[in-house]
C-alpha cells in the first residue's frame, strides 16, 4: 500500500511539474528574457528561440565601448516604446556583438551600431536617418502584411545577354565574382546599395554582375584571374575599375566616370593658375566648338586614360591666345616648378578628323613627365613605372620656404638628365621613400642626397654615398650604363650546409640555384608567418626526399619576406607561391596553380612539366 501511495504521489508531482512547464512555455515564452528600458536583450543562447515565429523585429548590434551606440541609446528607447504601442506591437531588441559573436557573425556585422529589421527571420538593412520618426516609419512599412523586399538593382549578366547589354550602355559597371569568394560576399551589400542609388540618377548608371565560375568564357575573354574583378564598359569597351568598394565611393566614382573625360575651361586665368601652382602637366585641347571633328577624336583619346590624366578643353579664344594655340591643337604645358632651359615649356599636337586616337594618346604619354619631375607615392605608378629610373632622394619640399633648396639640387640633376634621354630621372622625398632607401642600403648613408637606380627585372642599384654634385651623379649613371655597377640584393646569409632534400634559396644564391639551365627547379616562395606554408611543409619535405636521387631535379624554398627575388618574372602576390623553373625556360616559369598541394599533386605537376624527368625515371 505504502509503495502504491508513493507511486501515486510521484505521478501527481510529475503531472504538476509538466503542467507548470506547459503554462510557462505557452503563457510566458519570453518571460525570462532580460529587458532594459523596453529594449529586449538578445544573446547567442536565446536569439533563435526568440526570433522564431516573429513577423517583424528591429535589432541593434552594438559594442559596449562604442560612443555612437551610447549616444543613440535614448533615441532607441523611444523607438522601442513607440513600436510597443503599435498594433500589433513590434519587439525592439539589442545584441552585444562583442559577446554574441555567433549571431553577429551570421549577420556579417563589421561596424557599430548596425541595425537590421528582421522580416520573418530574414534581415533587411536599415540605411535611413538615425531619428525616431525615420526608424518607426521604416519598421511599420516592413511590418505590413503585403510588404516585399525591392527587386535587386544589380543586373545579372550571362553569355546570353552580356554583349547586348554592355554594347548598348554608354557606361555600365560589371562585377565578375565567385559565389565562394569572401571579398565578393563583403562587397555584395555595398554594390547593391550603390546600384539602387545610381538607378535613381538621370540618366541612370547600371551596375551588373557575372558569376565567373559559371560564365567561364566571359571571364576568360576579359582576363579575369581573381575575384571580385570590376570593369567599366563604355559601349562594349572594357576599362579597369580603380575606385572604392563601398556604397558612397562607388556612387561618387561612377558619377564622375559617367561625365565627359575632359572638363571645359572658359577663362584663361584658370589655366594660368594650374600652370603656376600645379604639380602635373596641364593638358588642354583647343577647338572651334563641340561639333569640331577634332574635338571628338580628342574626347575618345581621353576616355581610356581618364584615370591617369586630368584633361581640359576649351572653345575660348582667350585660352587659345594664352596657349599660343589655334583650334584643332592639343597643348601640354609643364607646371612652372618643373621647367628648365633644357626642355620646351609646352608641346603642341595637331588633331584632325583623320588623326588616329592612339597617336593623340602617345603624345600625352611621351610628354607628360618633365626632364626631372617629382616622384611621389600618389604619382609613382602612373608616371614613373618606366625603367631604368634614376631617383635622387633628399628633403624635397616645394613650399615657399624650401623651394629654393629643393630646386638647387634638382638643377644639378637636370645637368645630367639632359645627356641620358634613354633613362627617366626624378627627385623624391627621402621620408616618402624611407623603405625604398632601406632596400637600397642607403638609410644610414649620412649624406644629404642619395641616389638609386631602379632597373629592369626588379633590380636596383645604389650610388656609393659621397658628397653630391652633377659630376658625381654623371659618373654613377655612366658606370651603370656600362654595366659596372652591381645590383643590391636583399639576402639572408648563404646557408652553411645546403645538402638537405629541400634546397634553401636566398637572394645571393637565387641565380646559382633557380636559374641553373642544367636543372629543373621547383621553388616555393613562403613567409614564416603563413599558416598555409606551415601546413605545406611536411608534404614539400616528402617531395624533396622523393626526388633527392634525381641530380637534375631540385626542390627548393625561399623566405620571400627576407630576400629579394632578382627577377620580376617570379611574381609573388600571396604565400605560398610555387613555380617550376624548367631547364629550358628560366624566363618562362610555370606557376603551380592546382589546389592539390600534396606529394601526389606536386609529383603529377612535375611529371607533366619537368624537362629532366622521363617516365622511366618515375617508374
Amino acid at each position: 500500500v505504502t509503495m502504491r501511495k508513493i507511486a501515486l504521489l510521484l505521478i501527481m508531482l510529475l503531472g504538476i511539474a509538466h503542467f507548470a512547464t506547459v503554462v510557462r512555455c505557452e503563457d510566458g515564452a519570453d518571460s525570462d528574457m532580460k529587458e532594459e528600458d523596453g529594449v529586449l536583450v538578445l544573446t547567442d543562447g536565446n536569439f533563435d528561440t526568440f526570433i522564431e515565429g516573429k513577423d517583424t523585429v528591429l535589432l541593434e548590434f552594438y559594442a559596449p565601448w562604442c560612443g555612437h551606440c551610447k549616444s543613440f541609446t535614448p533615441t532607441y528607447v523611444k523607438i522601442a516604446k513607440a513600436l510597443k504601442e503599435s498594433d500589433p506591437p513590434i519587439p525592439v531588441a539589442k545584441v552585444d556583438a562583442t559577446k554574441a559573436t555567433e549571431v553577429a557573425g551570421r549577420f556579417e556585422v563589421s561596424g557599430y551600431p548596425t541595425f537590421k529589421i528582421l522580416k520573418n527571420g530574414k534581415p533587411v538593412d536599415y540605411d535611413g536617418a538615425r531619428s525616431e520618426e525615420a526608424f518607426v516609419a521604416k519598421v511599420l512599412e516592413v511590418a505590413q502584411p503585403d510588404w516585399a523586399p525591392p527587386p535587386e538593382a544589380v543586373v545579372v549578366l550571362t553569355k546570353d545577354n552580356f554583349d547586348e547589354t554592355v554594347n548598348n550602355a554608354d557606361i555600365i559597371l560589371v562585377e565578375f565574382y565567385a559565389p565562394w569568394c569572401g571579398h565578393c560576399k563583403s562587397l555584395a551589400p555595398e554594390y547593391e546599395k550603390a546600384a539602387q542609388e545610381l538607378s535613381k540618377r538621370m540618366p541612370p548608371i547600371p551596375l551588373a554582375k557575372v558569376d565567373a565560375t559559371v560564365e567561364n568564357e566571359l571571364a576568360q575573354r576579359f582576363g579575369v584571374t581573381g575575384y571580385p574583378d570590376l570593369k567599366i564598359f563604355r559601349r562594349g569597351k572594357a576599362y579597369d575599375y580603380t575606385g572604392p568598394r563601398e556604397k558612397f565611393g562607388i556612387v561618387e566614382h561612377m558619377s564622375e566616370q559617367s561625365g565627359p573625360p575632359s572638363k571645359p575651361v572658359q577663362a584663361a586665368k584658370q589655366v594660368q593658375e594650374l600652370v603656376k601652382d600645379g604639380d602635373d602637366a596641364v593638358i588642354v585641347g583647343v577647338f572651334s566648338g563641340d561639333q569640331d571633328p577634332a574635338y571628338e577624336i580628342y574626347m575618345e583619346a581621353c576616355n581610356s586614360l581618364r584615370e591617369d590624366y586630368k584633361f581640359l578643353h576649351s572653345f575660348s579664344s582667350d585660352v587659345a591666345k594664352l596657349l599660343k594655340a589655334s583650334p584643332g591643337q592639343v597643348i601640354l604645358v609643364q607646371p612652372e616648378k618643373f621647367r628648365s632651359k633644357f626642355e620646351p615649356a609646352s608641346h603642341t599636337f595637331p588633331v584632325t578628323e583623320s588623326t588616329p586616337v592612339s597617336d593623340v594618346q602617345d603624345f600625352f604619354k611621351k610628354n607628360v613627365v618633365p626632364l626631372v619631375g617629382h616622384r611621389k607615392q600618389s604619382n609613382d605608378a602612373k608616371r614613373y613605372a618606366k625603367r631604368p629610373l634614376v631617383v635622387v632622394y633628399y628633403g624635397v619640399d616645394f613650399s615657399f620656404d624650401y623651394r629654393k633648396a629643393t630646386q638647387f639640387w634638382r638643377s644639378k640633376v637636370l645637368e645630367v638628365a639632359k645627356d641620358f634621354p634613354e633613362y627617366t630621372f626624378a627627385i623624391a622625398d627621402e621620408e616618402d621613400y624611407a623603405e625604398e632607401l632601406k632596400g637600397l642600403e642607403l638609410s644610414d648613408s649620412g649624406e644629404e642626397v642619395n641616389v638609386g637606380i631602379l632597373g629592369e627585372n626588379g633590380k636596383k642599384f645604389a650610388m656609393e654615398p659621397e658628397e653630391f654634385d652633377a659630376e658625381v651623379l654623371r659618373d654613377f649613371v655612366m658606370a651603370f650604363k656600362k654595366g659596372k655597377v652591381q645590383p643590391i640584393i636583399k639576402s639572408q646569409p648563404l646557408p652553411k650546409n645546403n645538402k638537405g632534400p629541400v634546397k634553401v634559396v636566398v637572394g645571393k644564391n637565387f641565380d646559382a640555384i633557380v636559374m641553373d639551365t642544367k636543372k629543373d627547379v621547383l621553388i616555393e616562395f613562403y613567409a614564416p608567418w603563413c599558416g598555409h606554408c606551415k601546413k605545406l611543409e611536411p608534404e614539400y619535405l616528402a617531395l624533396g626526399k622523393k626526388y633527392k636521387g634525381h641530380k637534375d631535379i631540385v626542390i627548393a624554398k625561399m623566405d620571400a619576406t627576407a630576400n629579394d627575388v632578382p627577377h620580376d618574372i617570379y611574381k609573388t602576390e600571396g604565400f605560398p607561391t610555387i613555380y617550376l623553373a624548367p631547364s629550358n625556360g628560366k624566363q618562362k616559369p610555370i606557376k603551380f596553380e592546382g589546389g592539390d598541394r600534396t606529394l601526389d599533386g606536386f609529383s603529377k605537376f612535375l611529371e607533366e612539366h619537368a624537362t629532366k624527368l622521363s617516365k622511366k625515371d618515375e617508374l
